[in-house]
Parts: C-alpha cells; structure tokens; sequence
C-alpha cells in the first residue's frame, strides 16, 4: 500500500471512530442515537456503519504506534 493510500485509510479510519465515539456519548449523555437517527429507516446501512465503526477502531489500535508522531518519538 502506497503512502497516499495509507494517509486516506487512516483519515477514513479516524473519522469512523470519531463518529462512533461521538454517538456513544450521545447516547450516554442524551439517550440520543446520531446514527440510528440518520439511517433508522436502513437497518442494514446502521448494522454496517456500526460494523465499519468496530474495524476502523480495531484498525486504528493497530496501527497507532506507526501513525501517532508522539508515540512515534516515545518508542524510540
């Protein structure tokens, strides 16, 4: 994988878990669901983004001490 493409993944990847962190704490703080709000009408469009939520996570542990300039540092 080419660097341009790993620097998308990690921006997609990013954002997917910012969006699922910000849902949880809807739903915490205001017993609010964003995305079942948005997408309520397509269960199965909820059921892949909350699957593609759980891999980006998944991903982004993975792969954070290659992407995360601070740890980066800190490793060395």
């Amino acid at each position: 994988m080419n660097k341009d493409s790993k620097g998308m993944l990690h921006i997609l990847t990013y954002t997917l878990v910012v969006v699922g962190a910000l849902n949880w704490g809807l739903i915490g703080l205001f017993d609010f669901n964003l995305v079942e709000t948005i997408l309520g009408s397509y269960p199965t469009l909820v059921k892949l983004v909350y699957i593609l939520v759980g891999l980006s996570a998944v991903y982004d542990f993975a792969m954070h001490k290659t992407t995360c300039k601070i740890c980066e540092k800190m490793m060395k």
